[in-house]
């Protein structure tokens, strides 16, 4: 079974599953709403390893809390890790499983070992609250960002800096992340701006612009597609952010070429996750200040016969594109700010006050199949 899990300001988190081909009148099952932190969730995160998978929640009440959604309404042991001294905003897990990493306001990047839940490493990162952490595909290496405009790469192991990775401006980081290669890192920074770092080297090789983000800490996802255009050809990557203009942008990871925009949010598009079914369908996950989610289908003539061999299990298929398990969706606080009213967090979600932003120019395709998931609509 395919999940999707959500996390929000209210404290909760609610765990859907995913039909294997949806469609925009295909329901997503809510089956549980798993309720223990004391204050909003910041992020979520699925463990690689499974079945059964483990979901890792961060919270405002400044504790990690593990689940095992499919089997209890309850943390599981050795919940709850604590050890940060103010929210933990960002996390995630190690290929194997067997860490965590997560990145707090108290301006720390902490390493867990998740089956004893104790604290590896503690390392004092940076000198304003960390926005985002990622784990190396093969485990090795942990990367960090904050607003003080450093991105860190870590040695997982010794917990020593390698390098630090700092654009001449010295730009707020609001996000990070490997690429699925783990030859680059992704960064989010409050200058309309995304950028990848070819990290050994220190080098911005390419920056990417479209959307708006002056205000608010986005972040977004990575996956792969096949060209409409040319669908004999191999599977190509995308990236794709959330924009607070509400809209949706992907570009090519390669050309820089913007390759759609959706629409359909009325407010701030704050996280974005990538996944496929169980039937080898693209989804895109979008949660936004406007307290919606929105499913969009990757659709056309080359998605189809993508999932012609996915269903065959062909040689052809790439494995990158093997998310046949959980999709993780990372949905910060501020999508439930206007219902509970909140400035102080809703202040400490925005980066420094920047001149207005016109909302950048539209182009390309959306990919309209917008699924209204139940429970998440507010009225």
């Amino acid at each position: 079974m395919a999940l999707l899990a959500t996390a929000s300001a209210d404290n909760t988190i609610n765990i859907y599953s995913v039909p294997a081909e949806p469609t925009p009148n295909t329901p997503f099952k809510l089956l549980r709403t798993l309720r223990a932190h004391l204050a909003g969730v910041n992020a979520i995160a699925w463990s690689p390893v499974g079945p059964p998978y483990t979901l890792a929640s961060a919270s405002d009440d400044k504790s990690i809390l593990l689940w095992s959604p499919l089997s209890s309404d309850f943390p599981i042991s050795p919940s709850p890790l604590v050890g940060h001294s103010n929210y933990v905003y960002s996390l995630a897990f190690s290929p194997k499983g067997n860490m965590l990493v997560s990145g707090s306001y108290d301006e720390a990047v902490f390493l867990w070992d998740v089956r004893a839940g104790r604290v590896m490493r503690s390392l004092p990162a940076h000198s304003d609250p960390v926005g985002g952490v990622d784990f190396l595909r093969d485990g090795s290496m942990v990367c960090s960002c904050a607003g003080d405009g450093l991105i860190r790469i870590w040695d997982a192991g010794s917990g020593q800096c390698l390098k630090t990775l700092v654009d001449e401006d010295r730009r707020p980081v609001t996000s990070v992340r490997f690429t699925p290669n783990g030859r680059f890192v992704l960064a989010w920074t409050l200058d309309n701006s995304i950028r990848l770092w070819r990290y050994t080297e220190g080098a911005c090789v390419k920056t990417y612009q479209g959307h708006v983000n002056q205000e608010y800490n986005l972040s977004g996802t990575v996956g792969n597609y096949y060209s409409s255009t040319n669908p004999g050809a191999g599977a190509e990557a995308f990236l794709a952010s959330g924009s607070e203009d509400g809209d949706v942008v992907a570009w090519d990871v390669t050309s820089k070429e913007t390759l759609w925009r959706g629409k359909g949010h009325s407010d701030v598009v704050l996280s974005l996750d990538f996944g496929r079914t169980k039937a080898g369908q693209g989804l895109l996950v979008s949660g936004g200040k406007d307290r919606d989610l929105r499913v969009w289908s990757l659709d056309g003539e080359a998605e189809r016969r993508r999932q012609d061999l996915a269903r065959a299990g062909s040689d052809e298929m790439d494995p990158n594109m093997g998310m046949d398990m959980d999709v993780d969706m990372q949905a910060p606080a501020e999508a439930e700010l206007d219902l509970n009213n909140d400035q102080t967090e809703q202040d400490r979600h925005r980066g420094p006050e920047r001149p207005e932003q016109k909302p950048a120019a539209e182009n390309g395709t959306a990919m309209d199949v917008d699924v209204n998931t139940p429970g998440l609509e507010t009225t």
